[in-house]
């Protein structure tokens, strides 16, 4: 629910193009489709990832690049254009893959065959309330604390939102390292 909730922080990043570079919406999608294509590349990967470092290290890893990935899309200003801040950024975000794929089959390790269809429907239902959630509180906290529609108000307001997100990733590193990779290690 923190990981998928903090992702939604790139929402942010899409209006900032828009309304601070002044980008048309075409260009400013067009902006992430490297981020996407390189999506693609790192999710036929996994599986082998998987099977050389195991689901806990994976997982661990995908979880702390997409930290350092929103910690440093944060710092995201007017006169820095996005291409001199993707490179973290974008290794942050292009790793997602890494982590959802040992996420998503770590919510159903250990449930019973027959209930497998049940567990998987809850982690993607957690999924989806991670994101509205996180969403809502994010948008609530960023228009509290800058309200006007100037270049430097939509850049703090999503500023504060990004940061908010890799916070959240932080809290989900935490959550990783304490219920996930620990779960894991007894198991074996």
């Amino acid at each position: 629910m923190l990981y998928m909730g903090a992702v939604i922080g790139f929402f942010f990043t899409a209006q900032f193009v828009q309304s601070v570079y002044h980008w048309p919406p075409l260009q400013g999608g067009l902006s992430f489709l490297q981020m996407t294509l390189v999506n693609f590349f790192f999710a036929v990967r996994v599986p082998r990832l998987l099977e050389r470092f195991g689901r806990p290290r994976v997982l661990a890893a995908g979880v702390v690049l997409t930290t350092v990935g929103m910690a440093w899309l944060s710092r995201l200003e007017p006169a820095h254009p996005l291409p001199d801040r993707c490179g973290p950024a974008d290794g942050g975000h292009r790793r997602r893959p890494v982590a959802l794929a040992p996420m998503t089959s770590s919510g159903v390790d250990g449930v019973a065959p027959e209930d497998a269809g049940a567990g998987s429907g809850l982690v993607n239902t957690v999924h989806q309330i991670g994101r509205g959630l996180a969403l809502s509180i994010l948008t609530a906290v960023a228009a509290t604390v800058f309200t006007g529609h100037t270049a430097a108000d939509i850049t703090a307001r999503s500023a504060i939102a990004r940061t908010g997100s890799a916070v959240l990733l932080a809290l989900a590193v935490a959550a990783v390292l304490t219920l996930v990779v620990p779960a894991r290690a007894s198991r074996k």
